[in-house]
């Protein structure tokens, strides 16, 4: 089951986000550049990933205990993606989807929802950037991460330990799903040349794909054109991780 509903939750993670608030998409044009070296796709997880789970779980109960396939949307919102997504897992029973976002008053929205079901569905007040605020289940447990434009709203000195944690939730083969405005779109002036590679290969997470991401979209209304930059890529955590694998050097052409 894996597989394929991480596949369906990647394709709804980029429908939406693929549109900006009050612009409309009238012409687009999509190229990808590399910015980072291109990796294939994982096969299913290995037996060590199976008992590494399995030796989590009998320590504690927690929401989303008995499922065997969780996500983990960071800075859900209002909720625009998390329902589409739960639209998906509501024909898997044993998925669970997890939601967070630092304003109180948007996860109200969510939780009164009629979509809502907390049966599948934990959506709860988090500050990624706080070391000391803990998550509602253990380390080590979800299948996929979404970072959707969450990053660059972070001061740059904080994002390598946000992203260092946010590995540490991953089960081995999970993978983290990422996407962001990219360097001069509009006035944005972050993730320079290599630092996406950098940041998560030094979180310990393998790149399988990272891409710049260039759209041309036009507001009909006002009748103005944008270029826009945005920069995407998927990081997996090692089938054989171990808590020493974010401290590894690595080499990499962009360094």
């Amino acid at each position: 089951m894996g597989e394929p509903l991480r596949d369906l939750i990647e394709t709804n993670a980029a429908n939406c986000f693929s549109r900006m608030p009050e612009v409309k998409n009238h012409d687009e044009k999509s190229s990808g550049s590399s910015d980072g070296q291109s990796k294939g796709e994982s096969g299913r997880p290995s037996l060590d990933s199976e008992e590494h789970e399995k030796r989590l779980l009998k320590t504690e109960l927690f929401p989303g205990s008995s499922a065997t396939f969780r996500i983990l949307e960071v800075g859900c919102g209002a909720g625009n993606s998390v329902f589409p997504i739960l639209n998906i897992l509501q024909n898997t029973p044993e998925s669970f989807l997890y939601c967070c976002d630092f304003a109180p008053g948007a996860l109200e929205l969510i939780k009164s929802h009629s979509s809502y079901r907390a049966a599948q569905c934990s959506a709860f007040v988090h500050d990624v950037c706080d070391d000391g605020s803990p998550y509602p289940f253990p380390e080590g447990i979800l299948d996929v991460v979404l970072l959707v434009f969450v990053l660059s709203s972070i001061q740059p000195d904080r994002m390598q330990g946000v992203v260092n944690r946010l590995s540490k939730l991953l089960k081995p083969g999970g993978m983290l799903l990422f996407r962001d405005y990219g360097r001069y779109d509009n006035t944005q002036l972050r993730f320079k040349k290599g630092e996406v590679h950098r940041m998560f290969c030094k979180a310990g997470l393998d790149e399988k794909q990272n891409l710049v991401d260039h759209r041309l979209q036009v507001n009909r209304k006002k009748q103005v054109k944008m270029h826009r930059v945005w920069v995407q890529g998927k990081f997996q955590k090692p089938l054989h991780w171990t808590q020493n694998s974010s401290k590894l050097t690595f080499s990499s052409p962009f360094s």
